[in-house]
């Protein structure tokens, strides 16, 4: 068999990933223990995260002419690719609250709906919280005056029976 046939698949693998993403993240994975990158992986599964690791020119290929063409100009060196179809910020955010417990860990570089961040942006990006946590707070703030208004009335109809 031809090394072109074996590459081809992966190269496929690659693409379906990347077809429909996102939010994507690259890192440097250099230096994480077995345990450290076994936590990661299973932090990201469970947030429907596909995290690999691929050859560089194996990526490169894959992302010829798509959104995450920007990729190119990080690939170098060992590294790792977080992908996300549903969650723009979900690797990112995991990615950078897991650096804080393992060091060594770096970000490279990320897209986030089709705009290109570098290491220190995607940092930034990471603190916005999830869509469900966003949610959960505009409820919260939607059913603050409501409360309040439904405290005071109930407080005036007690004042009045007394």
């Amino acid at each position: 068999m031809a090394k072109v046939e074996l590459k081809a698949p992966i190269i496929e693998e690659i693409k379906s990933n990347f077809d429909g993403a996102v939010g994507a993240v690259l890192a440097d994975y250099r230096g994480l223990t077995v345990a450290e990158d076994t936590d990661l992986r299973k932090k990201l599964r469970e947030a429907g995260v596909v995290y690999k690791v691929y050859k560089n020119t194996y990526i490169k290929r894959a992302i010829e002419g798509t959104g995450f063409s920007e990729f190119v100009s990080a690939l170098e060196g060992p590294t790792a690719v977080a992908i996300s179809k549903t969650d723009a910020t979900a690797p990112a955010r995991i990615i950078s609250k897991f650096a804080k417990t393992a060091p060594k860990i770096e970000i490279k570089c990320g897209i986030v709906e089709g705009t290109f961040y570098d290491s220190n942006s995607i940092k930034i990006i990471a603190e916005i919280p999830g869509r469900e946590e966003l949610l959960s707070r505009l409820l919260g703030s939607l059913k603050s005056p409501i409360t309040n208004m439904a405290r005071v009335i109930n407080q005036i109809a007690e004042k009045k029976e007394a």
